[in-house]
């Protein structure tokens, strides 16, 4: 370990997946007195052909550069899934690699907030790589005013109770938009602004730090929101996270219903009730110019 006690983020990562593994899902018997979760050291170390001490120096951060075939038997070990397997590889080669660079502001481009704003019928919204909302059209704010640009997607999540109560299925969208976090994050875990977020949640969310702790890494693009709208009820929507190309970290997010359902009919609604509202903000506004 480093002079400051700090493991490092691949020490810790195995450490967390360890412990996520059943003894009997590998085919280790359960002798039920076992006083550490999931596997031992020694048994993941043997399931994936290395030495017990060398497995433990990585464990303990000790050592930081275990080769690709190590890091591939250790993953098979720990039942890691594509996804998983590939952010192992990255915490592993990017260690120690990456210079800090001053961050820089995120910002949208005009074709694709152009192009956002072309779909009155569809919610959409783009968020850059710590989910931060950094341009949304009217719809999607008509659907969560926490989409307007300003707010961070996960932390609203987790923290803000009207957010909470539009989520029909707030259990299972917080599951995995943790994943889905770290998963594009990346490596990086040591990013100010990413620290700044896990440290707001891991104080003031038990449910966010329980999910943190896991190290689950999932980058889930596509599925379905169960949404229970305070002006039109319902809504079960389908929605997409398209990569922009050309744009580190930015994702575009948009929703939709299938149609002929009654969430179409919704969504519907939700659009011509927020197109009276503006048209009645502009006519007041119009109505008081000198």
């Amino acid at each position: 370990m480093t002079a400051t006690g700090d493991r490092g983020p691949l020490a810790k990562y195995l450490r967390a997946r360890r412990e996520l593994v059943q003894p009997a899902a590998v085919g280790i018997p359960d002798t039920g007195n076992r006083r550490v979760p999931g596997l031992r050291r020694e048994e993941v170390a043997f399931l994936a052909g290395v030495s017990s001490d060398y497995y433990v120096r990585l464990e303990q951060g000790r050592d930081r550069h275990p080769s690709e075939q190590v890091l591939g038997s250790i993953a098979q070990a720990l039942q890691l899934d594509e996804e998983a397997t590939a952010y192992l590889l990255q915490l592993a080669t990017s260690h120690g690699t990456r210079r800090r660079r001053p961050r820089r502001p995120e910002k949208v481009g005009d074709g694709i907030r152009s192009l956002i704003n072309t779909w009155p019928k569809t919610p959409a919204y783009v968020h850059g790589t710590y989910m931060d909302v950094l341009a949304a059209n009217r719809l999607a704010i008509a659907l969560s005013p926490f989409n307007t640009p300003g707010h961070n997607s996960i932390l609203a999540a987790f923290l803000e109770p009207e957010l909470r109560a539009l989520h029909a299925d707030w259990e299972e969208m917080t599951a995995r938009v943790v994943p889905y976090l770290r998963s594009v994050a990346g490596p990086d875990v040591d990013d100010p602004r990413l620290v700044e977020i896990v440290g707001e949640l891991s104080v003031r969310s038990e449910r966010f730090r329980k999910l943190w702790a896991r190290q689950d890494v999932k980058h889930k693009a596509s599925g379905t929101s169960l949404l229970q709208h305070p002006q039109v009820g319902p809504l079960e929507l389908r929605y997409e996270k398209l990569l922009i190309p050309g744009a580190e970290g930015q994702t575009l997010v948009t929703y939709h219903a299938l149609p002929g359902s009654d969430s179409e009919e919704r969504l519907r609604l939700l659009a011509s009730l927020d197109d009276t509202v503006h048209t009645h903000a502009e006519t007041v506004s119009i109505a008081g110019t000198p």
